[in-house]
């Protein structure tokens, strides 16, 4: 077989002992299943991040992903359904309309508020979210359904934001649905003498404010599988210390896996 005996001897010595590459991957999947046990609902470019930054290993996230698949780990999120655009709001027309690229902080503001489930009661929970880094500015929640409050609470930080952007004469561009609240007469007049434009998404079309829809899905699949909202018992608790987390830990990869506030800082705004 044209093959030298040395060499043949060699092979079958080490023929069940995994080579180097071999041994890189093996402790990379082990690596990966530690950091999914963690964060169930990461997908492998987050879990790659995580690694990286335990251990200082430079790989590329296609071998993460090639480790991830041999060894079964996949996000355990919830995928997204798409559903047909409606109608524009007859006061607030998409002033948006798709163009998210902000350029500086407190630009394009969004809000939104999200249902879960605790102990077997819902809890509603609005936000107020900074498209230029998805920073989340406010939250407040309520286990009274339909309670206003947590819409004013936001709204409330807003304005205090309009305010500081006042000084700048750039208004702040408020997106939000077309939910009872938000185009209530109250809630319009709670903020009419602000420097804030209202814009609209169209009627049950969510792909409209992706920012803050999207982030209402995977943060509640982080909530629950990471840091065991279903079960809390102090609910308030759990949300402040998530949010201080996603603020100022959580690497987004739109964000070049920064942070919302490291980002915003190395962007030059303090």
């Amino acid at each position: 077989m044209s093959v030298n005996p040395s060499g043949y001897y060699k092979w079958r010595k080490r023929k069940d002992i995994p080579n180097r590459y071999e041994q890189d991957r093996i402790l990379l999947t082990k690596l990966l299943s530690e950091q999914h046990k963690k964060h169930p609902s990461h997908g492998y470019h987050m879990l790659a991040k995580a690694v990286f930054e335990a251990t200082g290993w430079v790989f590329s996230h296609n071998l993460a992903h090639k480790c991830c698949k041999h060894a079964g780990i996949h996000s355990k999120a919830r995928k997204y359904t798409y559903k047909k655009a409606g109608e524009e709001h007859v006061e607030f027309p998409n002033e948006v309309d798709g163009n998210w690229n902000a350029t500086r902080p407190i630009e394009i503001v969004v809000s939104d508020m999200t249902i879960f489930k605790n102990n077997g009661r819902s809890w509603e929970w609005t936000l107020l979210v900074d498209t230029f880094n998805n920073e989340i500015l406010a939250h407040s929640v309520s286990s009274k359904s339909g309670d206003t409050k947590p819409y004013y609470d936001c709204l409330n930080e807003l304005k205090k934001l309009a305010i500081k952007r006042k000084e700048q004469t750039s208004p702040i561009t408020f997106h939000t649905d077309q939910g009872a609240v938000y185009s209530s007469r109250a809630y319009n007049i709670a903020h009419e003498k602000y420097n804030i434009i209202r814009s609209m998404s169209r009627g049950g079309t969510p792909t409209d404010n992706p920012v803050i829809e999207s982030l209402n899905g995977w943060i509640k699949e982080e909530l629950y599988l990471d840091f065991g909202l279903e079960k809390a018992t102090n609910v308030k608790e759990v949300l402040d210390q998530y949010v201080t987390y996603y603020n100022n830990e959580r690497p987004a990869a739109a964000l070049k896996y920064k942070s919302p506030v490291q980002y915003k800082i190395e962007q030059g705004f303090g």
